[in-house]
Parts: structure tokens; C-alpha cells; sequence
């Protein structure tokens, strides 16, 4: 073992590795809450990501150390089979990402002492001998093309899992939960498991009044993110009220121009956008799992899109409408119109979910971090 995988006995503040996926951006802004209670403990915090993480999380923490790691990339069909075919024929190419990851952290940690590792869904991202952690919300994990592969999609999750010291669900056990069966298998992996409760980096709303109609919050991979935007773009020269659209783009795109009833923004900080989410009557948006978490936080009416060709994406959807927490509609049976007039007449039944769970188990981890290097 290195001597640069000891626990630290000298240093003052504990120092976490940190690094999300960059499958869209929801891995990287769940993260945030996490961020901000690791530095609450008192933590340095090194953020490993590529550009585009870094463009959305330099917003947030100036401060922070940022290291250069590349991400997966993965390419996405224009259609659902499209997708699933796509990422199939990509599996190689996520192996060799895995095991390019893991060697980076083992040569990034030859000149860098740290003293816990947080990976949230990078299989690679751990090293011997440090505290790792690994997030997700995905333990039975749906590849859309049938039980036996779904099986086989397990197995080599917690295959993976186990090089880990923990792993983290952002979500709840029991029935009352975000994720139904995907974050409540029947069996669970073979390293400890803490349900850290659902983790959003917004605050509250408290009593506000709805001043936007209608927000949309695009997100997720291309083509499909340009490709529901121009549907909708073309259905809201029709649409009466006040609408909202964030585009999800946070390094800038092509120009889109506001109007009268439309006001577009390319990204939103996270500021802005808690207060857009506190002051629309209805949202629409991808079932994303960060967005998710961030809806109903906040309590507010939903419609969920899920991206052609992500399983999971369409099974949390599926969930979130059968728990009556949000209204679901396929992106191919998407109509504006109709889609509206269905979840004015659907009978939403939001209840509030405990998302501070998360700070007892950093609390916890890091008092153990710091009692080891005594």
C-alpha cells in the first residue's frame, strides 16, 4: 500500500476526492448538497470532471480545486432502439473508461494525499487502502431489454460495487420510495449500504405565488435533448400564459431568442433556477433522478418525459405517475396541448420527503475520517 493511501495524521481538514458521471448533468448536480455539507465538516474538496462539470460546478464553488478527467461520451440514438442499440455497442468503450479512471486516480494520488474518495457511479474511481464511496441510485438496474439482461446488469454492478468500502442510495427504504425497485432490490450488494434520503441543492419554497404558468427544464444527453426542444419550441408559438424555458445548456448554445410570453435561458444557476421551480404552477421536465429529487423537494406538479431509450429514465416515470408524485407521458405521444389538459385533470397526491437524511451519514464518515487520524 502507498504511503499516500494512509489516512492522513497530520493535515488539519480531511481531503476528499470527489468525481460524478457525466451521463448529463444530474450526477454532477446532485453532488452539490454533498459538496456543500463536506466543506460544512470542515473538508477540502478536489472535484475531478471534465469541462462541462466544471463549467456547472465553478458556478457554485469558485474555490474549489478542479483536476481534468474525461468523461464517457457516450453517443445516444435518435430513437428509443436507436439508444439502447447505441450504448450496447459501446459497452468496450465503457470498460476501457473504467479502467482509465482507475489509473488515473492511482497516478493522481502518487503526488496527492487524500483521505476519502467519492464516486458517484464511476466504477473505476477508487483506490486500496482509502475510504471510497460510491453513489447510486441504480441497484437493479433496467436495460429495457428484458429480465436475463437485467440480471446480467446487476451482477456486474455489484461486481464492481465491491471494490468500494460503501455505497450510498439516494433514496428511501421501505415503500414510500423515489426509485420503487431500482434503489430496493430483493438482494443488495456485498459492501455496506447506508439509504442517504433523496439530496437536492435547492432551498424550500415557501409561500410564493405562481407567476410562471409553465416551466420546462430540458436536460439529458443529445440528440434527443435538441430534439424534444425543437418539438417544443414549435408547440409553445401556440401556447397562451407565461412560459419558462431552460435549455440545459451551461457552456452556451445556439441562440434563442425570449418573447413576450417566452423567456429562455441557455442555464440556470442553481439559485435561479430554485426560484424559476418556487414561482411556475407546473413543471415539465426529463425523470432524470436529480430533477426528480429537486421536484418534489419542492412539492410541485410535474410532467415527466423520459428519454427515449433509458430504461431507467422510463421506469421512474412509470413509478412516479403509479405513486400519483408525477405525471408521466412518453416523448413519442408527447402533444403539448393534450398533455397539459391530462395533468390539469390528474390527481396528484405530493407529500413531503426528509432530504437532510444525507448530512448524518457525511457527519458520520468524516468523524470516523478524523478519530483515524489521531
Amino acid at each position: 500500500m502507498r504511503e499516500s493511501n494512509n489516512f492522513n495524521t497530520t493535515r488539519k481538514n480531511p481531503i476528499v476526492l470527489l468525481s460524478p458521471l457525466d451521463w448529463g448533468l444530474g450526477h454532477t448536480t446532485r453532488c452539490i448538497p454533498i459538496i456543500h455539507e463536506l466543506l460544512h465538516q470542515g473538508c477540502d474538496v478536489i472535484i475531478a470532471c471534465n469541462s462541462t462539470q466544471k463549467a456547472l460546478l465553478i458556478r457554485e464553488f469558485p474555490q474549489l480545486t478542479y483536476e481534468p478527467l474525461t468523461g464517457y461520451n457516450l453517443k445516444y440514438g435518435k430513437n428509443r432502439w436507436g439508444t439502447i442499440v447505441r450504448i450496447i455497442l459501446q459497452t468496450p468503450k465503457i470498460l476501457t473508461k473504467i479502467n482509465t479512471e482507475n489509473t488515473w486516480i492511482n497516478i493522481f494520488l502518487k503526488s496527492q494525499a487524500v483521505d476519502l474518495i467519492i464516486s458517484d457511479n464511476r466504477f473505476g474511481f477508487y483506490a486500496p487502502g482509502i475510504p471510497s464511496v460510491f453513489i447510486t441510485h441504480q441497484l437493479n438496474i433496467r436495460t429495457g431489454l428484458g429480465k436475463f439482461t437485467d440480471h446480467l446488469a446487476q451482477w456486474f454492478n455489484y461486481r464492481r460495487i465491491k471494490n468500494f468500502s460503501t455505497c450510498w442510495i439516494p433514496d428511501y427504504k421501505g415503500e414510500k420510495t423515489l426509485a420503487g425497485r431500482l434503489s430496493n432490490p430483493g438482494n443488495l450488494p456485498a459492501v455496506p449500504v447506508q439509504y442517504i434520503g433523496g439530496l437536492s441543492r435547492f432551498n424550500t419554497c415557501k409561500d410564493r405565488t405562481a407567476t410562471i404558468d409553465l416551466l420546462i427544464i430540458l436536460s439529458g444527453p443529445e440528440p434527443q435533448r435538441s430534439l424534444f426542444e425543437d418539438q417544443l419550441l414549435k408547440a409553445l408559438k401556440h401556447q397562451p400564459g407565461k412560459t419558462v424555458l431552460v435549455r440545459g445548456l451551461p457552456e452556451g448554445g445556439n441562440s434563442l431568442v425570449s418573447t413576450a410570453d417566452v423567456t429562455i435561458y441557455d442555464h440556470a444557476p442553481a439559485s435561479l433556477l430554485n426560484t424559476l421551480i418556487c414561482d411556475s404552477a407546473l413543471v415539465i421536465s426529463r425523470s432524470g433522478y436529480t430533477t426528480v429529487m429537486d421536484l418534489l423537494k419542492l412539492g410541485k406538479k410535474s410532467i415527466m418525459v423520459p428519454t427515449p431509450g433509458q430504461a431507467e429514465q422510463e421506469y421512474v416515470a412509470a413509478h412516479l405517475h403509479q405513486q400519483q408524485l408525477a405525471f408521466s407521458v412518453s416523448q413519442t405521444d408527447f402533444s403539448l396541448p393534450d398533455v397539459l389538459a391530462a395533468a390539469k385533470a390528474f390527481a396528484y397526491q405530493l407529500h413531503s420527503f426528509d432530504m437532510e437524511v444525507y448530512k448524518k451519514t457525511i457527519g458520520s464518515l468524516i468523524g470516523q475520517i478524523r478519530n483515524a487520524g489521531r
